[in-house]
């Protein structure tokens, strides 16, 4: 697996996080789409929040299963925490705040959260 760092835009946030990235999911539910988020999702022992824990702002909605956190200073959404399907810890990233990210270099794959 590849070491990524990334973060908010202020850079108050910054984490890394230890994923093999080959294909992308593009969400319609109510807050991806509008945010424009590009995930993959990591188990939790995968990703390391470096900086900024007192700068996030949770945010959750509908069921209140995903931890949406985002910067209290710049708003962006950098990534989410939740559980998946068995259970376990996970952090959904968005693609989109990792440093250094060719994001031609993904196929993105649709997902309907719009439905669920």
């Amino acid at each position: 697996m590849l070491r990524h760092t990334g973060g908010c835009h202020c850079g108050a946030v910054r984490y890394e996080v230890s994923a093999d990235i080959d294909t992308v999911i593009s969400c319609n539910c109510s807050i991806c789409q509008k945010r424009g988020a590009l995930l993959t999702f990591v188990p939790a022992t995968e990703f390391s929040l470096l900086s900024g824990e007192g700068a996030l702002t949770d945010y959750q909605f509908a069921k209140k299963m995903i931890h949406h956190s985002f910067c209290s200073t710049c708003g962006v959404a950098s990534f989410a925490t939740g559980k998946a399907p068995d259970g376990a810890d996970m952090v959904a990233v968005n693609i989109r705040c990792l440093d250094d990210i060719d994001l031609s270099a993904f196929k993105v794959t649709a997902f309907d959260g719009r439905s669920r």
